[in-house]
Formats: C-alpha cells, structure tokens, sequence
C-alpha cells in the first residue's frame, strides 16, 4: 500500500514543502529512507519502530521505503518521525481515511510513541502557511509559539496514539486558541539607567545611540562602567513591535535558542558572546550553516567586552554585515541568509593594562605596546561604528551620591518620540532608524543650516574623514537634531556629533 504524509522542512529561516511518500510492500522485511536525509532522520527507523509497536499499532515487517521528496533538498532533524509513523498506519489502513492530507505534520517521537518538540516550528508553519496550508498538527510544547498566527487552526498533540485516534476521528482535540499580542511595558528593570552614577556623558551618548540605532564603542579604565552601560541599554531601547517579535522568534527558533516553549521572544536579544569566539560561532556557520550571535542578536544588541581580544578574523568578518543588516552563509551542505540588524555596543581597555589615561593608578605599558594593543581594531570596522566614547573612573563622592538619577523609563520616552519621527520621515521606505538611511537619503533628509555646513567642511577636510565616516557623522547629526525637535541640522548637532569622534583622533590618531 502507499500513502503520502505532508510535512515541512527548514533552510536556515526558511522553510520548504515536503511530502513524505511511504510504500509498504511485500518482500524481505527492510526499511529504507531516500531523498537526502541526514544521520538523525535515517535514525528515525528506530524511533517510528518502538513509538508504533509501544502505541498499540501493529509494525509491518515488510517492505518499507520512506522518499522525502522534493529529493535534491536536503532533510535534517528529528521533525518527520510523527509523519513518517502516520504514513506507515496509514499504509498499513490503520488510519482509515485520508483526512490527514489537510494536515501538515511535524513532531520528534520518543520510543514510548510520546511527541517531543522540534526547533524551526514558527518559520515553517509561516511559510506553509504562505503556500496555502492552514492545518497543523504539531507537539503540545510548540503550539504556543506559533499560537499568535491568524488564519491557522493548531492541534497540539502529546503522542503518536493521540494524533492517529484524532485522525480516526475517535478523539477529538480542540484547536489551540489564538492568542493576542501583548507587551508588558514600563516598570523599574534590574539593569535601569537610574542605577549608574556619574557618567552622565556615557548616558547621553547612549541614548543619542538608541534613537538612531547607532553602534557605539566604549573606552575606559577597568571599573569605569562599561559593562554596565552596555547592559543597561535594552532597559531603554524601544518596545518590541509584533513583526519584530515574530522575526526574532524565527531566528531563535530555528537556532534551538528559544529559552522557553511559551511563545514568541518578548524582549530585544542581549547577546554577550565571549572574546574566545570563533568567526562561525559569532558569523554563522558551521556544516549546517547556522545562525551566530549576530543573527541572534536581531533587533537587539550585540555586546562585545574586550574589544581587542576578539581575533582579528572574527571582527573583520563582521564588517559585511555591520553595512548590509544581514548574513548570507555559503556551506556545501547549503547556503542560508540570516538577518543581523543589531546594534553593536563594544567595549575596551585604553591599553593592555587598561589604566592609560586613569587618574589614579598609573599606566605599566609602554608606547609600542598600546599602539599594537590598538591596532588591533582596524580602521575600517572603526569607520562602522558611529559613536565613540570615552569613560573615566567614577569618583568616590559620585558614588556615594543620594541625587536623583534619571530611570530608564524616562529616557525611553524620549527615544520614543525620536523613534516616531525617523518612522514618519521614512514611511513606506523600509527603513526605520537614522542609521539604516541610505547615501540617497542623507541628501534628501540631512539638511544643513549654513553655519552647519561650514564647520561639516570644515572638518571633512581637516580629519581627513573617509566617505564612509562623513556619511555616519551626518546621520549621528541627524539623530541628535530629532532628539532636540528640530527639522534642520544646526551647529550644535554637528558639534556634539563630532565629540563622539573625539575618541579616535585621541587613540588612534598620529
């Protein structure tokens, strides 16, 4: 007998139609897989044997071929165990009718024939969706995460003997309700702006880089509260959007990053990775062509502490990415584009001792050793990073102040408004922050006043700026006029525009 199962498969977010075809014949008994399946699908004969046979249903010890089709795709994963045992029942007229055609089916089975989740669930459900599918049976522990989608009928399923009495209509199982977006928004976070003393310049540098979604590199002593800072930032960046969840959801998904089976990501990502990462690990990468931290860290920011620690291949592999907001990785297993628009936050010590420029404890290291400590972040990745600032030691009386610092909450309000204008000035372009503004855009939204222009001339010829680098200084000008109210680019903007490039000249300039 034959019977056909449609399931769905995943390349990197994207997911593709895939109909399980499954033949029971008379011959020697065998099980045979075709249609390019990796090492955890040929395994699945195992776990579809045990899970039928533990589930009441009677295995048949005859010819059986399994094809995945399309057959030039590549199947990976765990996900078709539950459709391949529905297919075998199916073609054994153990399920007695068809009515599970209008199903597509995902789920891993354990041997006990109990359905376990699977990664990748919500970017596959929204493309099969897409090519018109609106049933899905998927594990219980899945369901939530796809429970935010309209026009889909969900049923949650606990075990293979569950899903085949549904499908012989002898149970039934109610659709998972839809569920509808909200986002728990304000209230005092456990890394809030009101908690940092002092550093009121590093604090007004970080919102000016929030509201434009701006990189931003801290310099400064051990101590001075780099770390902090960076932590800090998700406390005040905008609320997550319904899209911008489901995307960032997707990624996770797909990534078997989510930390819980209760939805979609309702948080900005903070992704700290280690200075020991490799390029694949932080990029993407690997057989299987992977998402990294950067893809991870979509919408949200990437925080990297220890700057120069980072090898110099893994940091130069990011500049690509840093320009265009996405990762396409190239693999012979198959070729996968990720989105990466985040905002990178990078931190680091003045010198390998980190005390050069302290006011307290003096510097160990000589000229030769800070400037090859430096040089370690090229001039092109410092070109991308728009904001650059410089923190020194809190001191002891800044500490032990009782004053009133400003809460996250507060600031946030006024990222907000700044938000809401760069959203209306670049309605319908796809663009939603300064930073993303294209070299069209600056001409059309970066207007001057002639005493701005004059002194941007005058520095562009003075500094030497790269195109790249004047072009990240008007949209850093941009940003600061927005959150001032003001339509045109004044001196002022300008000025504090270029206090934020005051850091390079100090460091790595001759």
């Amino acid at each position: 007998m034959f019977a056909k199962v449609r399931s769905h498969g995943l390349r990197g977010i994207e997911g593709f139609p895939v109909n399980i075809e499954v033949d029971v014949s008379h011959g020697m008994p065998m099980y045979s897989t075709v249609g390019l399946p990796d090492a955890a699908v040929r395994e699945s004969r195992e776990r579809v044997q045990s899970a039928i046979k533990n589930s009441g249903f009677a295995y048949p010890y005859e010819r059986v071929v399994i094809n995945l089709a399309p057959a030039d795709m590549r199947k990976e994963g765990s996900l078709y165990d539950l459709a391949i045992a529905l297919g075998i029942l199916r073609a054994t007229e153990q399920l007695r009718s068809d009515r599970h055609e209008s199903f597509v089916i995902l789920g891993e089975l354990a041997l006990d024939g109990t359905v376990r989740p699977v990664n990748g669930v919500l970017p596959m459900v929204i493309d099969a969706y897409q090519c018109g599918v609106s049933n899905f049976i998927l594990p219980q522990e899945n369901a939530n995460e796809v429970a935010y989608m309209e026009g889909i009928n969900v049923y949650p399923v606990g075990s293979l003997k569950q899903t085949a009495d549904f499908l012989n209509d002898r149970k039934d199982i109610e659709p998972m309700p839809l569920r509808h977006w909200t986002l728990e928004t304000g209230g005092f976070s456990k890394n809030d702006f009101s908690l940092i003393h002092g550093q009121t310049g590093a604090k007004r540098a970080a919102e000016i880089a929030v509201a434009g979604s701006h990189n931003m590199l801290l310099v400064g002593t051990p101590g001075s509260g780099k770390t902090m800072l960076a932590k800090s930032i998700p406390s005040i960046m905008p609320d997550l959007t319904k899209q911008e969840s489901i995307e960032i959801t997707k990624i996770h998904s797909a990534a078997g990053a989510l930390k819980s089976w209760d939805g979609l990501v309702k948080e900005r990502p903070f992704r700290s990775p280690h200075h020991t990462a490799s390029a694949p690990s932080l990029v993407g990468g690997g057989t299987k062509a992977v998402p990294g931290e950067i893809s991870l860290a979509h919408y949200g920011v990437l925080f990297l502490d220890e700057f120069p620690e980072f090898k110099r291949d893994v940091l130069e592999a990011m500049r690509q990415p840093l320009e265009d907001g996405e990762i396409t990785i190239s693999r012979a297993a198959g070729k996968a584009t990720y989105p990466a628009d985040f905002m990178l936050i990078a931190a680091m010590n003045p010198c390998p001792c980190g005390n050069y420029g302290s006011k307290h404890t003096p510097c160990r290291c000589t000229r030769s050793e800070i400037k090859k400590y430096l040089q370690r972040i090229s001039g092109p990745m410092l070109d991308r990073i728009d904001i650059h600032v410089e923190m020194n030691e809190v001191e002891f009386s800044e500490l032990r102040s009782k004053a009133h610092e400003e809460s996250s909450d507060s600031i946030k309000k006024r990222i907000n408004s700044a938000r809401y204008a760069q959203l209306t000035r670049f309605e319908g372009t796809g663009v939603y922050a300064n930073a993303q503004m294209t070299n069209e855009m600056l001409r059309d939204f970066c207007t001057l006043t002639s005493e701005a222009e004059k002194l941007i001339e005058m520095v562009f010829s003075r500094q030497n700026l790269s195109a790249r680098a004047y072009n990240r200084l008007l949209k850093v000008t941009r940003t600061i006029a927005d959150m001032d109210g003001e339509e045109k680019i004044r001196p002022e903007h300008v000025a504090e525009a270029l206090q934020y490039r005051s850091v390079i000249n100090k460091y790595w300039g001759e």
